[in-house]
């Protein structure tokens, strides 16, 4: 039997990482970007949104730290569940989604991917936006299909970084478009221009995600965000 990349166990502690780099990385300025994102088309309030569910989820794990992949994705999910506006509860099902691909220890690629498109489903499902309507959806299809394409033969590592990337550039795609889900879809062509914070905050899951698997600094760069 050949091993491929889809049966390839995610590296020890990946999602304690995803976690904790999601945490760090949003609660250290990223968050406060993607507030500046939703005052130029939006009611300003994502930023706040991000760093309140990311804050209660921080709370749950010093509270009882998760003892595994399940139980650190189950703590991020919650901490969005909890949260209000359209986003956080979306945020909190797609998470929950990541966090039942594994019923034991680390995912495999392979069911990582898996769940990834489970969430990104469940996104459109409850949130109904297609590709091109301005939101977290332009950044997800993309990566989820991309993830998918890279099964089997891909090295874990070099597929969640194009994963990532395909993400970034779905996200930046927003710019060109016209809104037409969400506060910023009242607006007309005033938010052509704009990156989506909800497709940008989506590309940064992501990103954390590639880093919580690769050996390399996990500081994420998000200079994209303000190119």
């Amino acid at each position: 039997m050949t091993d491929t990349s889809v049966d390839i166990t995610l590296a020890d502690g990946f999602g304690h990482r995803w976690a904790e780099i999601l945490m760090n990385t949003f609660l250290q300025g990223r968050a406060e970007d993607l507030g500046r994102l939703d005052r130029l088309t939006g009611d300003g309030d994502f930023g706040n949104n991000i760093a309140s569910a990311l804050r209660r989820a921080q709370q749950s794990i010093d509270a009882e730290e998760p003892q595994d992949y399940r139980g650190w994705l189950t703590a991020v999910s919650r901490g969005f569940l909890g949260t209000g506006g359209t986003s956080g509860p979306l945020f909190g099902m797609f998470f929950r989604d990541l966090a039942h691909c594994s019923d034991d220890g680390e995912p495999t690629l392979g069911e990582l991917s898996n769940g990834l498109t489970a969430a990104v489903a469940t996104v459109q499902r409850y949130g109904k936006a297609e590709v091109g309507h301005k939101t977290m959806i332009d950044a997800l299809v993309p990566a989820a299909r991309t993830l998918e394409s890279l099964l089997p033969g891909t090295d874990p590592v070099q597929a969640l970084h194009r994963t990532a990337q395909a993400a970034i550039e779905g996200a930046r795609s927003t710019a060109g478009l016209v809104a037409k889900r969400g506060r910023a879809s009242y607006v007309g062509e005033v938010a052509r221009g704009v990156l989506d914070p909800g497709a940008a905050a989506a590309a940064i899951v992501l990103q954390a995600a590639a880093a919580a698997q690769s050996t390399a600094d996990p500081g994420l760069d998000t200079g994209w965000i303000n190119a």
